[in-house]
């Protein structure tokens, strides 16, 4: 989910800050791409999430069968699965970027990751009770704490070498599900301790092949999910390969005339993204109402009108706040308890 994504950091000659008082907010440069992508994969996960928030208050095995049995289940090959794969990686990679530049500057970094995330698991429960059961952020906070938090005393290998048995397993065993989270944590956190991440942003020629080859291995997937109806591993695989696929092609786009225009729309959604993915819920309970009648029977176009009104409006909210302030109000809480030092909201 949402994360601060700095660039290692390196104390410099002249800095005497004492190591036992973190700055309240250390300096460190954004990567563009994380927030592009991120932004994106918010746009994604909303779409996906209109019926299902929509249904709070009903089972939730009826409110899942009831999304696949409307008129909108073609989505299931362009948006279902296939974007929060895109988030726990970037949560894997932020979490080591973090650590990175918590060593940097506080004795006890491992501790700093630990607050943000019991306060992230606090957040996902307090969302969860009060708005949608279906919330990730209390997973993503319980997995952090058993997988990522202990993967980080491991040599960068054995991360590598866990997060494709835990992904393989995940789709083997259980056929995908939020069970991928822990690998695709791993795997993200792999990225950025073998300097993928610090070069993401250099290259166009490998993301490109790497879109080549994972569009040659969607085709077939999407056709074994088309006649697999009710399986869940052939919606896992595809969404997996798809998610890799939409990442590819924006890194390519990104290295294109089109970099200004993507960073316009989805880099303000990226930076706020924990802000808009919790305002989202509550946003699609109200248009959700003025809508009217059961979720189950909406068009595709009252499903993507509904999502096209809420990221509009978080694009509005986003693009205003951050010409002001350097991050969003819930960010800006999350990072104040994480330092623990209040950071200063001021736009540079």
């Amino acid at each position: 989910m949402p994360h601060d994504d700095p660039r290692p950091a390196r104390a410099l000659p002249q800095d005497t800050t004492p190591r036992t008082t973190p700055p309240a907010a250390p300096g460190r440069s954004r990567i563009i791409a994380l927030d592009v992508v991120r932004g994106f994969a918010l746009c994604g996960i909303l779409l996906a999430n209109v019926q299902p928030i929509s249904h709070v208050g009903t089972d939730p095995v009826t409110a899942q069968q009831a999304t696949l049995d409307d008129t909108a289940r073609w989505l299931g090959l362009l948006v279902e699965q296939r974007f929060f794969p895109i988030f726990s990686l970037l949560f894997g990679v932020g979490f080591s970027l973090l650590l990175d530049s918590a060593a940097a500057r506080v004795p006890h970094p491992r501790a700093l990751l630990l607050r943000r995330l019991l306060l992230l698991a606090c957040m996902g429960l307090a969302h969860m009770f009060l708005l949608w059961r279906g919330d990730i952020l209390t997973i993503y906070a319980v997995v952090g704490l058993v997988v990522l938090l202990p993967s980080t005393w491991l040599p960068r290998w054995a991360v590598a070498g866990l997060a494709a048995v835990l992904v393989v397993a995940a789709l083997v065993v259980f056929g995908g599900g939020t069970m991928l989270v822990p690998g695709l944590f791993l795997l993200g956190s792999a990225l950025t301790r073998y300097g993928v991440i610090d070069r993401i942003e250099s290259s166009t020629r490998v993301p490109a092949l790497l879109a080549l080859g994972l569009a040659a291995a969607t085709v077939p997937a999407l056709m074994w999910q088309a006649a697999s109806t009710g399986v869940p591993l052939p919606m896992a695989a595809s969404g997996l390969l798809m998610a890799g696929l939409y990442v590819c092609v924006l890194l390519v786009l990104l290295r294109t005339p089109l970099r200004p225009v993507l960073r316009a729309v989805f880099a303000p959604l990226g930076r706020m993204a924990l802000t808009n993915y919790l305002s989202a819920t509550a946003l699609v309970l109200v248009l959700g109402k003025l809508a009217g009648g059961p979720p189950e029977g909406w068009t595709l176009t009252t499903i993507v009108g509904i999502a096209a009104v809420i990221l509009a409006l978080q694009w509005v909210w986003s693009t205003l706040w951050l010409r002001r302030y350097r991050f969003g109000p819930l960010e800006w809480l999350w990072r104040w308890a994480t330092w623990g030092r209040r950071p200063d909201r001021r736009a540079r």
